[in-house]
Order: structure tokens, then sequence, then C-alpha cells
């Protein structure tokens, strides 16, 4: 009951809210990206040119990735300086900390796919972007909701989605790597899909960490 009450004092919640908007931004990037180079057998683009497009994509996730740490900075300077918090200062650092860390993985697998010079990626690798952009967009509806505990149950109900989505991320990357190493005859493409694989899988990992924070926060104060 006394959750429903909760002290506002700080604005933790609108930068909550600002570091989920960024997570969205950097899924959406990257799912975009995935898309640009998914069944194509060669961009007809060197890797030097200025219209690289894995330049310019990982360009926008890094401007994405910068402002976010920023908020992450602004939000743990704001928690030195706050008396009365609106949720358990533990609970407010390992939030922000592991929202952070979703798009950090989204930076690495852009940052991949510029730096080996991926130039196509299988359906499987897109399929599992357009499933964390899902998961972020998940997140955003559940974070933009923790202001008030009135709310409790459709928070909940967000975060099982995201556990859901980390399975079917988990059964997609398995299938995606049974029929790479079956079907691709080009040992490097093999190693280079190989870790975007595990690194979009990832981000769903990721995604289910702040659910399970976000859990434990409804629990606690509901």
């Amino acid at each position: 009951m006394f959750g429903r009450f909760m002290p506002q004092e700080g604005k933790f919640f609108d930068l909550f809210n600002a570091h989920a908007e960024e997570i969205v931004q950097g899924g959406k990037a990257l799912a975009g990206m995935m898309r640009t180079f998914a069944g194509t057998a060669e961009l007809p683009l060197e890797p030097s040119a200025n219209t690289d497009p894995a330049a310019d994509l990982t360009a926008t996730i890094d401007e994405i990735e910068a402002r976010a740490d920023k908020i992450t900075h602004d939000t743990v300077l704001l928690l030195h300086t706050t008396f009365i918090t609106p949720l358990d200062r533990d609970e407010i650092h390992s939030l922000i900390t592991r929202m952070d860390d979703i798009l950090d993985l989204i930076q690495d697998v852009a940052q991949s796919m510029h730096l080996y010079d991926v130039r196509y990626v299988t359906p499987e690798a897109s399929g599992l972007a357009d499933i964390t952009l899902t998961s972020c967009e998940h997140v955003r509806s559940a974070v933009q909701l923790l202001h008030s505990m009135e709310n409790a149950n459709t928070i909940l109900n967000f975060c099982q989605e995201i556990d859901r989505l980390e399975g079917e991320a988990d059964r997609l990357m398995r299938r995606a790597m049974a029929r790479l190493f079956r079907t691709e005859p080009d040992v490097r493409q093999l190693i280079k899909l190989k870790e975007i694989y595990e690194l979009l899988e990832t981000i769903t990992d990721r995604c289910e960490d702040v659910a399970n924070i976000l859990e434990g926060i409804v629990l606690e104060n509901s």
C-alpha cells in the first residue's frame, strides 16, 4: 500500500524515460541496419566509401549511445545529491546501469558490423534484430509506467513479454547457428555472423535483466 505514495523528489523517472527512449531509437537503428544488409549477396560499396551504410548507421548508433551515457551519468549524479529518492538507491543504480548495458550491446553489434566489414547478413540476423527492437519497446513501455504503482500489473505484463521474447530470440539463434554451420561455405563470413548472432541474442538477455529489476521494484513497492 505505501508504495503507492512513493516520494517524487528528483527527476529520476524523467531520466529513466529519456534513457528508455534512446534504447528504442538504438534498437530501431540496429534493426534498420540489419534490414539494409539482409539478403544482399554483396553491396556495391567499398568499405571506405563515404556512402557506406554500415559506417553511417554505426555513427548514428554511437550518437544515441553517447546521449544515453550522459543520461546515465546525470542519474548517478542526481542519486548522490538527492536526500529522498522515489525508489531504493540500489534499485535506481541497478536499473539505469542495466538499461545502459542494452545500448552498449546495440553499439557493439553496429561496430562489429562496420569493423569486420560485414557486407551481408542472413534473414535470421534481421529477425533477431526485430525481436531485440520489440524487447526494447517493451522496456520503454514498462519504464514509462514506473512512476505509479497503480500500473503494477501492466508493468509485470510487459516484463513477462520481455521474458518470452528472450526465449524466442534464443530459439531463433540456435536455428540460425545450425543453418549457418551447415550452409555457409565462407569460414570468415561464418565467424562474423556467429558473433553477430550471439551479440543480438545477448541484447534480449540484457532486456530481460531490466525486466527482472522492474519486477523486483514492483513487488517491493506495490
